[in-house]
């Protein structure tokens, strides 16, 4: 049986801001930007080359999470210099690259409200991929 992730909600406080930071500041595209009623908006950002999106939302209440309590999301990459750099001139803060066995590198940033992301470079894997 196949399964695919294709959405991974992310707790906000400001959709606004955060759509700016993803769109603006990371790169994320701007699929979907919806408020069906007066108490819900749905803001659906995709990483570009990735087929997982994330969901920033109000009023539903059956994915609300604590605004920053995400941790650990991967962002996997060919070259973790090259996209440390990019988010960097776009004026993210991003820490220093870490690497470990067999040549895979980190390097780890978080969104307006803590959030927290991390490059992952694979070298096996960096063919498939662009920046």
């Amino acid at each position: 049986m196949d399964m695919k992730l294709e959405l991974v909600p992310v707790p906000v406080t400001d959709i606004d801001r955060a759509k700016a930071f993803y769109v603006e500041k990371v790169g994320f595209h701007a699929d979907l930007d919806i408020q069906p009623t007066d108490t819900v908006r749905i803001v659906q950002l995709t990483p570009p080359g990735s087929a997982c999106s994330i969901v920033m939302s109000t009023g539903l209440d059956g994915i609300e999470m604590q605004p920053g309590s995400l941790r650990g999301l991967h962002l996997v990459v060919g070259d973790v210099q090259k996209a440390r750099e990019a988010l960097m001139r776009q004026g993210v803060e991003v820490g220093e690259i870490d690497e470990h066995d067999q040549g895979i590198k980190y390097a780890a940033f978080s969104d307006p409200d803590g959030n927290t992301w991390t490059f992952q470079e694979m070298p096996w894997r960096s063919s498939e991929l662009s920046l």
